[in-house]
């Protein structure tokens, strides 16, 4: 009928490691919240987005590091004071843009093609860097559809099977 159609959005910005903003990132949601709009594009950065990442907190010696806000998002809710950033796809995840203070790095794979794909690239670059690299594997296709079908607790779980003993006690015995 020629009317525009309107969706909300999680709208995010882009920052390179100092912080400065260098794109913005959003998704359509569908009306309800629980799902993403039946809309394509569903998802669309713009900017200088390559090596960057919508940033929850600053990362120093540690962080973690998804392919969208709601796969990291999903790890903040079992892991809320670790620093994360979300790179806004796959292509984006293996070319983030490593802190010079980093020496742990935890990386939130994604199950499918692409998301392998980017967590092997990304895991061998922070290695040959001298970083830990830490996978963090959902059950389902990622873990925002684990926090939804499986609820905090079991996130929280099954994330602790995956850690280190140090990473557990830094990060995760207020969120348990």
């Amino acid at each position: 009928d020629g009317k525009p159609v309107f969706w909300p959005a999680l709208v995010a910005a882009v920052s390179d490691l100092d912080g400065d903003l260098t794109g913005i990132s959003r998704t359509y949601l569908a009306r309800n919240g629980l799902a993403k709009a039946p809309v394509e594009p569903q998802r669309r950065a713009k900017g200088d987005i390559l090596g960057n990442g919508i940033r929850f907190g600053v990362a120093n010696d540690i962080m973690a590091a998804g392919e969208g806000m709601e796969t990291t998002l999903s790890l903040r809710a079992a892991m809320p004071a670790l620093p994360m950033v979300a790179a806004t796809s796959s292509n984006h995840l293996s070319s983030l843009i490593f802190p010079a203070t980093l020496r742990t790095l935890l990386v939130i794979r994604d199950n499918d093609h692409a998301g392998d794909a980017a967590t092997d690239a990304l895991f061998a670059r922070g290695q040959a860097a001298g970083i830990n690299v830490v996978l963090v594997e959902p059950e389902l296709d990622d873990l925002n559809s684990d926090l939804i079908k499986f609820g905090r607790r079991r996130l929280i779980h099954r994330v602790r099977e995956q850690l280190p003993a140090v990473l557990i006690e830094r990060f995760m015995t207020a969120a348990a």
